[in-house]
């Protein structure tokens, strides 16, 4: 079986990147000043601040019966294989002669179809992450095809800053980042299916359930001190990203 690495939803300010929009409602009341969502831009600092503070936002407390603190041997265990992985998923790769993109984004290759974004405090510190990527999407007809397009994962917001609309903010990043920059008209994430208030969210968002799979396994932080294998049902879902306000109407 296939060992997913499962996004977590917890539940920006007064300043705000253009290419993510404020959100609106009451978490939006309770936000502290001088929140910036931005880019990783493949930083290998940055994704190493964001897979340390990963760990603790998302594998502490795990839901699904994870440990409420990491000894110190799972807690290394973790930093290291999350900050491994976000390398390999966001790491910014050479640009090649001819295909530089402008401006801000110098030195990221055109064809690069991965992005990390992060929400940070006033002082810098990494509170939220959410990373978007093009990734193979099973379509669970029977038939075991694929077919490529933006998934949506390792979505986290530190405890302090919860409940605040980060994020939101966060994903409405991701979700712009894949229509504006990669022309995409579809945003698709895994989820699992225990965790009801990510789903809730989800769906306040304007995501739908495309299809589950019991088959799943997760890795789970034990009080004795052991990172085990445990089964989980995962819930793929969907959005339509390029109809705006008529996106909850669309399949």
């Amino acid at each position: 079986m296939r060992t997913i690495m499962i996004t977590y939803l917890a539940m920006c300010a007064t300043t705000i990147s253009a290419f993510a929009p404020p959100a609106f409602g009451l978490g939006a009341l309770f936000r502290p000043p001088n929140i910036k969502i931005i880019k990783s831009d493949g930083n290998t600092d940055r994704l190493e601040e964001a897979g340390k503070f990963f760990v603790d936002a998302f594998w502490t407390g795990k839901v699904g019966g994870g440990a409420d603190t990491l000894s110190p041997k799972q807690a290394f265990q973790l930093e290291r294989q999350q900050v491994a992985e976000f390398n390999k998923r966001y790491k910014r790769r050479e640009a090649v002669q001819t295909g530089k993109l402008p401006g801000n984004y110098a030195g990221r290759s055109l064809d690069s179809t991965s992005e990390l974004v992060l929400c940070v405090n006033g002082s810098g510190e990494v509170i939220g992450c959410a990373g978007v990527e093009v990734s193979k999407i099973k379509k669970m007809d029977g038939y075991d095809s694929t077919f490529s397009a933006p998934l949506m994962s390792n979505l986290a917001i530190s405890r302090k800053y919860r409940r605040k609309g980060l994020a939101e903010d966060l994903v409405r990043a991701a979700e712009n980042i894949a229509r504006r920059e990669w022309g995409y008209d579809d945003c698709y994430l895994y989820v699992e299916k225990r965790n009801t208030p990510a789903i809730k969210l989800y769906q306040k968002l304007g995501y739908k359930s495309v299809w589950e799979d019991d088959t799943a396994t997760t890795l789970l932080p034990t009080g004795d001190g052991r990172i085990a294998n445990g089964k989980t049902t995962i819930v793929c879902m969907k959005k339509r990203i390029s109809a705006g306000l008529f996106s909850n109407l669309l399949g």
